[in-house]
């Protein structure tokens, strides 16, 4: 079958001929190079660039806080820090761990189904002489833990796990739990080979051994609040959180603040020349003011009280008779207090 020309070659062609006869060596056929996304159909991508983004801020999150905690823990320098997040199937990452490895079953409530947390041999042995009183090396020998030190593994996991609960918080409130610890990658099949999972990988440094901790999730899992995986939900989440968290805080600091309460028995306005003329004995005359009407009680550069004056042992006192009405609206609470008290 014989090739189809494109426009800019017919174009090329016909000012040959209109120029001349054409030679073979001045035509060039135009290259047409296109960007092709290849799509294996086998392994379809069920989660957004948005969704993985938004993952990948949670567990910088949970990075942080286990360098923290494992730090405090091991009474060594621990660096966690978020290397990579990947959606592949389970299959692949379960091909991609070494054997044996500490891999340990995640039972993710209130969601339904697990995940895993796979920590590499070369860190779990590191933490485990650690806690043990070494100098925190790791061993080269590629073996199964014993009881003993699978014990200890426990512990530590149990800890990481609470600040993954943690990081958690503004999308739901997780309560992760410890299954069990395998070591074959083969005994731990929680979804179908083929399940799209997102593989959030993490670059964990104890001392100076250095190796990855990979967090695997199965799509099927958080499915149920894929939807809160978002930019836009995540950061309102963090702005509500943050305003509910610190609220008490600065209730209770605003409390002990000193303001200026100011118990007011009227104005009246004076042309400057009277101002300048008043001497010690005048008198001024508050035309609206009556005898026996309350004063007004003013906290800090607002009218809030009504009161009337009175004497307190030999000290001066107002009494609160009644609040004035706000017409506009307070953007505050007002702290109440219980009972009747007493300030001079």
């Amino acid at each position: 079958m014989n090739e189809v020309l494109s426009q800019d070659e017919i174009d090329q062609l016909l000012q040959a001929i209109s120029s001349g006869e054409p030679e073979v060596e001045d035509y060039t056929p135009v290259n047409d190079t296109r960007k092709i996304k290849i799509y294996d159909f086998k392994r379809p991508d069920k989660f957004s660039k948005e969704q993985i983004r938004t993952v990948s801020i949670m567990h910088e999150t949970f990075a942080r806080l286990t360098t923290t905690s494992l730090s405090a823990q091991l009474r060594s320098m621990v660096q966690v820090h978020v290397a990579s997040v990947d959606q592949l199937t389970y299959e692949e990452f379960i091909r991609s761990i070494p054997t044996p490895t500490t891999l340990a079953v995640i039972n993710m409530d209130p969601l339904k189904g697990n995940a895993i947390l796979e920590i590499d041999p070369a860190i779990t042995f590191s933490m485990i002489d650690r806690l043990f009183g070494g100098t925190g090396q790791g061993t080269k020998v590629q073996r199964d833990l014993t009881d003993i030190e699978q014990s200890v593994m426990e512990g530590i996991i149990v800890r990481i796990l609470a600040n993954m609960r943690e990081a958690w918080t503004q999308v739901i409130d997780l309560r992760p739990r410890l299954g069990q610890i395998e070591t074959n990658p083969q005994f731990a099949q929680i979804v179908p080979p083929s399940e799209m999972v997102v593989l959030v990988t993490l670059e964990t440094k104890v001392g100076e051994e250095e190796g990855m901790m990979n967090f695997c999730i199965p799509y099927i899992t958080i499915e149920p609040i894929i939807s809160k995986l978002s930019s836009q939900f995540w950061f309102s989440s963090v702005r509500r959180s943050s305003t509910t968290q610190y609220s008490g805080v600065l209730q209770e600091k605003l409390s002990t603040v000193e303001m200026d309460v100011v118990a007011e028995i009227g104005s009246i306005n004076l042309p400057i020349y009277d101002v300048l003329n008043l001497r010690v004995g005048d008198t001024i005359r508050l035309s609206n003011v009556k005898v026996g009407d309350p004063l007004t009680l003013s906290v800090g550069n607002k009218e809030k009280f009504f009161c009337q004056p009175g004497v307190i042992g030999k000290k001066m006192a107002v009494q609160v008779i009644g609040k004035i009405d706000q017409t506009e609206s307070e953007e505050y609470e007002e702290l109440s207090v219980e009972g009747d008290e007493t300030y001079e």
